[in-house]
């Protein structure tokens, strides 16, 4: 090790966080749905500009939510990613209904709009969308797609706050979007997430799933007088103390970002040579793809050689690291999902993928040594 370890990933710590924590312990109200859950989801709905949002306690949560509202069950379909966290697969399996595994596009790691299209049939309800590092497909053609065959796009937007399509902020194209404030995330608040209602048809019933399947959010609001049990759901509020981590967090939103986006910048613009040399590749969103500056990665020439690759970065105190396996190969893919035609790309990328060291707070000389440790490396052969 040439130096103290730089990890792959650390929370930023927002200057009002423990001011706003003592704040709602002094309140007695550290349960959900208090001012600071008003607070952080204004900040939030502001950012994307979506019609209305409600705090959960995950991500995971927030897919949850949006696999229930589409009524999904046995015999239905959900086009999703193979190249994806399991979660986005695991909450339509919790419906009953099928996921459907496709292949990704090699420009944005993003689902191929191509393979949505061959995959529909009379039984698909919806596509989840996973904005890979924050990079959205081709947002306009995959509208035309769900139109024309009158399927739903959801948004797995856990890598997206902050992210476009010329334009446009991830999270608004879908009837549904699911985000992450998960501690890896750009905003965090240890475990968290968002559910994006861009349906107003949906709100009222998104509501109450997310309340036990009580209508407990109209009594809070002097609409009915007493709540009860009107629909099935589940505790899916966010703390009232991890809401207002989250505020804090929210309020400097745009000074994390500015710092992220200079650290990809100087990977990118290092790195990208190197690349081509040894015959690998950077992340390199396409036009129109408004990146967040969540990930960024490189593409080994191969799985060995990106083995070879987190050895040397390990070795000398850089925490890269890989990412998905294929959910179709899976052992719960295979068992729960379909997949209807082969995913060459999402296997290609997920044996070559090298994530690198990417947070708010990193020094100069942290990214210094990291892109010095990658343009040291060379692997054993050059294809």
């Amino acid at each position: 090790m040439t130096g103290p370890w730089i990890p792959f990933s650390k929370p930023h710590r927002a200057r009002n966080e423990l001011a706003y924590v003592e704040q709602v312990l002094a309140s007695g109200h550290t349960h959900g749905d208090g001012p600071f859950t008003e607070q952080a989801t204004a900040r939030l709905l502001e950012i994307v500009g979506a019609r209305a949002g409600l705090l959960t306690g995950s991500g995971t949560h927030a897919l949850e939510l949006a696999a229930w509202l589409l009524d999904l069950g046995p015999g239905d379909e959900v086009i999703v990613p193979s190249f994806t966290f399991s979660t986005t697969a695991a909450s339509i399996v919790a419906t009953g209904a099928t996921p459907v595994f496709v292949d990704v596009d090699p420009r944005t790691a993003s689902i191929d709009v191509g393979a949505v299209e061959a995959a529909v049939n009379p039984r698909t309800r919806a596509v989840s969308v996973v904005h890979y590092g924050g990079v959205a497909p081709d947002m306009d053609r995959l509208a035309e797609v769900a139109h024309r065959t009158g399927i739903a796009i959801v948004e797995d937007d856990a890598h997206g706050l902050g992210a476009t399509w010329k334009g446009r902020a991830c999270g608004t194209f879908g009837v549904l979007a699911a985000l992450s404030f998960h501690a890896t995330k750009n905003v965090q608040c240890g475990e968290g997430g968002a559910l994006l209602v861009n349906d107003p048809a949906l709100l009222a019933r998104a509501e109450i799933l997310r309340e036990k399947g009580t209508d407990r959010s109209r009594f809070l609001r002097g609409e009915v007088d007493k709540y009860t049990w009107v629909d099935r759901g589940s505790s899916y509020l966010l703390s009232e103390l991890s809401a207002a981590v989250l505020a804090a967090q929210l309020e400097e939103f745009d000074t994390v970002q500015a710092a992220r986006h200079s650290i990809w910048d100087r990977y990118a613009a290092a790195l990208t040579p190197w690349a081509a040399a040894i015959g690998g590749d950077v992340m390199s969103p396409p036009a129109g793809a408004g990146h967040p500056a969540h990930v960024f990665y490189v593409l080994a020439p191969s799985r060995a050689a990106r083995g070879d690759l987190l050895d040397h970065l390990r070795g000398v105190g850089i925490g890269a690291t890989f990412h998905y396996m294929p959910l179709h190969s899976s052992a719960a893919g295979r068992r729960f999902g379909r997949t209807p035609f082969g995913c060459p790309v999402t296997e290609d990328i997920s044996a070559r993928m090298v994530r690198l060291p990417l947070w708010p707070d990193m020094t100069d000389a942290d990214v210094d040594r990291v892109i010095a440790a990658v343009l040291a490396f060379t692997p054993a052969r050059i294809p």
